[in-house]
């Protein structure tokens, strides 16, 4: 199988490094193209990560692959588009606003950035859960006039929500969501470390409103959001890597602690996800231990793409009420794996294309 060319939009960032370790031995995509500000330019990449201070700015836990480190750096609008069959986004909202349009006019633009999630013709894919909404590109091709399209990935906190209410939407119905999230911090540009430390910062700009629509439209049909109540508050915990979640789900109709269980550990997705590169062996792993799931001890669970559930039980407050706790990874399946799990996925529906096919 002859591999797809890839470029990376931001391959400096913290969440471009995500890509980079991501596509390092991927099967299907291989990184030809790295793409960041104007001052890395004509550097290598090695050098173009190098700090003010001389050390590396690699922070991954993951070696930087050599072949990648000595690879050359364009300016974010230099990328000549006949050289890739797919570009990755790793920008921030600004820039992704202005880049991932240019670029898509040609090919398709896979982005974990918000710029364009709430579009009406922007697909907001999970493949496991709607997969289907990738019809969607077509509308946006039409309405645009795009030959590629742009694809973002959800919100990391929607992400590992959206996974465990599938089964129960699926199952039982969902009326209401009430969810309290306790974020980790990696991936906060600018975060003042300082102010993180035995302290929990009670808000979040921007996000409780992201995931509140995001999990609607994730969880609904394709152009038409789910109709039920979600809300959530969101606060940021002084946790490196991995979101918990405190869930309170009001069912359309009456279920008991073991189905509700079994609906979850029982769940396999869109058969379209199931055989992917980067799919986990279960979308939600359900643990018995009271005590679990825990960041330390779950978060990397098969390789940070699932959601670790726990802790399931009735509530007494909401019509047909459940409440559970849920353990996600923020920077992998909820970052740049999520958004290649996406890419994998449009390349199997045959939304993206190697160049060998066109």
């Amino acid at each position: 199988m002859k591999k797809l060319r890839c470029a990376l939009l931001g391959a400096t960032g913290l969440a471009g490094q995500q890509f980079v370790a991501a596509l390092a031995l991927h099967p299907w995509f291989e990184l030809t193209g790295l793409a960041a500000l104007a001052q890395s330019a004509g550097k290598r990449y090695v050098e173009a990560l190098r700090m003010p201070n001389g050390m590396s700015g690699w922070f991954l836990s993951e070696p930087l692959p050599s072949r990648i480190a000595s690879m050359p750096v364009v300016a974010g609008d230099a990328l000549d588009v006949e050289l890739f069959d797919v570009v990755f986004s790793a920008l921030d909202a600004d820039a992704a606003l202005v880049l991932e349009p240019v670029y898509a006019q040609k090919l398709p633009v896979i982005s974990t950035a918000n710029a364009f999630r709430y579009g009406e013709d922007v697909p907001l894919v999970i493949p496991p859960i709607n997969a289907k909404h990738s019809q969607l590109i077509e509308k946006q091709q039409q309405q645009r006039g795009f030959e590629g399209f742009i694809a973002p990935s959800p919100n990391c906190a929607a992400m590992g929500l959206a996974l465990s209410l599938a089964p129960l939407v699926e199952n039982f119905g969902v009326k209401a969501v009430l969810m309290t999230s306790m974020q980790a911090f990696s991936g906060v540009v600018g975060f003042p470390g300082a102010d993180i430390l035995q302290n929990i910062i009670p808000y979040i700009p921007q996000e409780e409103g992201k995931i509140e629509m995001e999990t609607r439209k994730i969880l609904g049909e394709a152009g038409a959001p789910h109709p039920m109540k979600v809300s959530c508050t969101c606060t940021r915990v002084p946790i490196h890597e991995g979101h918990t979640e405190s869930v309170f789900v009001s069912l359309a109709k009456p279920a008991t602690v073991e189905e509700v269980v079994q609906a979850m550990h029982s769940w396999k997705g869109a058969e379209v996800s199931r055989q992917l590169p980067s799919a986990p062996p279960k979308w939600i792993e359900v643990m018995e231990d009271p005590f679990r799931p825990q960041v330390r001890l779950d978060c990397n669970m098969y390789e940070g793409m699932a959601s670790i559930v726990g802790r399931v039980r009735e509530d007494s407050v909401l019509e047909n009420g459940f409440k559970y706790v849920l353990v996600s990874h923020n920077m992998k399946m909820g970052a740049a794996k999520g958004a290649l799990l996406n890419a994998e996925m449009l390349y199997a529906q045959g939304l993206i294309k190697s160049s060998s096919n066109t």
